[in-house]
């Protein structure tokens, strides 16, 4: 591109007057320069058309198909997965011109660093068929690429940092086919991913044990709901104003053959990938809402009982809908049922959020926002919030241990909830310490081991309402029960 126009450039008075020897090395650097500048627009020429193929991944699953299934299967190696971390941040800041030289520099890097072809996969992830690879060959190369990413990539004469996941899953063994095959890259990547910025993780035998159950837990998921294979408790939430139990908060185990009883927060995330998360939170609703008509009709005192809602069921278009219908159904008064709504559902500034938040609040749902404190959300967010309760980030509680900032945080957030008219609940409350701290600010709903484990329903119904001493012997058994 720049190599035609210092051609027809007219020289300068320096360049007149140069010693030839001067003059020649300033013209060696040019056409060096120019060569570089065909070659990286070369390269980003071919990294259009590999960006550009719209069937990328069904490309690259083809082929692993073929390479899974050569020689019966008995062709051996490695699949390197690479995800480039920052790339989406970088083309909007450099612009896509020069992302596009900097993803020539690192296929070709890739290429050369390899000796195999790299193949884009979707977005930015790209597949590396390392055949006859060792497992020690491959994390060596991982080892190496990411040494590269640790250093400055230099594009146009500006230099920038990208940052990269590595994923490696060896063959055969683990997966027979491009789609297990991927899953399992995945998991990698994840790994990885959990450890920081340029980092490589190899799927093994621990992971396989984990996406063993996983997929487990998937297969069994809906049929242990339909047979009602759980166990069903509830954590009391104590008012030190009161000296009351006055809350509860459901949580259910999931019951799964050779696995066992399996919690909301493994559980969870599997249902939302398989696509089966409605199924389990409209049950876990349903459960909910009987069991508030239950206490109603024994007459127990009793704020609220709250249900932890994912953002997924959230954001369902029959969400509202089957929230009134519970409420009409089971005759539950304003109050008494609390839905407790993750963070980003409140960060997502999304009009249908908001609507969906004041048709819940105005069928008389009390809306709980979780884990308040966790960073998302901010404190002038509170002003156009939709909730009637705030529950302090357990892990502020656990920095009281070791950060003297802490108690500070936790008395200013007390303050300025209770200023704008607004419950507040602490999780997690274990020790002495944190109890004083929390008593000293005033935080009026706390929940934690300190007070009582997860009980069962019918021990549930007997704390609430009563008080801490008399409620002891109910949690000293159900402790028991928790050890056996």
């Amino acid at each position: 591109m720049m190599g035609w126009l210092q051609k027809d450039k007219k020289q300068s008075h320096r360049e007149r007057t140069a010693p030839s020897g001067e003059h020649r090395r300033r013209a060696a650097d040019q056409e060096k320069m120019s060569r570089a500048q065909e070659t990286e627009t070369g390269a980003a020429a071919a990294a259009n058309e590999i960006l550009a193929s719209g069937d990328g991944g069904d490309l690259c699953r083809r082929r692993l198909n073929s390479l899974l299934h050569s020689a019966g299967g008995t062709s051996r190696g490695v699949i390197l997965k690479l995800h480039l971390e920052n790339f989406k941040q970088l083309n909007e800041i450099l612009g896509y011109d020069y992302c596009q030289n900097l993803l020539a520099q690192i296929i070709s890097f890739l290429e050369n660093a390899s000796g195999s072809t790299v193949y884009r996969y979707i977005g930015v992830e790209f597949l590396i068929f390392l055949r006859h690879h060792s497992v020690g060959q491959a994390s060596q190369l991982a080892e190496d690429i990411l040494a590269q990413f640790d250093r400055v990539w230099k594009v146009n004469g500006t230099d920038c940092l990208c940052t990269v996941q590595i994923g490696l899953c060896p063959y055969p063994g683990y997966a027979d086919s491009a789609d297990d095959m991927m899953k399992l890259l995945d998991m990698a990547l994840n790994r990885a991913s959990a450890m920081g910025p340029n980092q490589y993780a190899v799927y093994d035998s621990q992971m396989q044990a984990d996406f063993v159950r996983r997929q487990a837990i998937a297969q069994h998921l809906q049929s242990a709901i339909e047979k009602q294979e759980v166990e069903i408790r509830y954590r009391p939430v104590y008012n030190i104003e009161t000296r009351r139990f006055a809350r509860g908060e459901f949580d259910m185990r999931i019951f799964i053959p050779g696995i066992g009883m399996v919690s909301a927060p493994e559980y969870l995330p599997i249902a939302e990938d398989s696509g089966q998360v409605r199924a389990v939170e409209y049950y876990a609703l349903h459960q909910v809402g009987t069991y508030i008509r239950r206490l109603l009709d024994a007459g127990r005192e009793f704020d609220s009982i709250a249900l932890p809602v994912s953002s997924i069921l959230f954001l369902q278009e029959d969400f509202t809908e089957q929230a009134a219908a519970l409420i009409e159904t089971f005759q539950i008064p304003a109050g008494k049922l609390a839905l407790e709504l993750p963070e980003d559902v409140f960060t997502m500034g999304n009009l249908a959020v908001n609507t969906t938040l004041q048709k819940l609040s105005a069928m008389g749902a009390e809306l709980i926002l979780d884990n308040f404190g966790s960073g998302l959300s901010s404190i002038t967010g509170l002003l156009d919030l939709s909730v009637n309760t705030l529950k302090l980030d357990r892990m502020l509680l656990w920095q009281l241990e070791t950060n003297p900032k802490a108690a500070a945080v936790i008395r200013g957030l007390v303050q300025i909830v209770h200023d704008l008219g607004l419950n507040i609940i602490a999780e997690g409350v274990e020790t002495e310490q944190q109890l004083a701290i929390l008593n000293a600010a005033g935080c009026t709903f706390q929940q934690g081991f300190y007070y009582s484990p997860a009980v069962g329903e019918t021990a549930m119904t007997r704390i609430l309402g009563a008080d801490l001493k008399s409620s002891l012997p109910v949690i000293e058994q159900e402790k028991l029960q928790l050890r056996r």
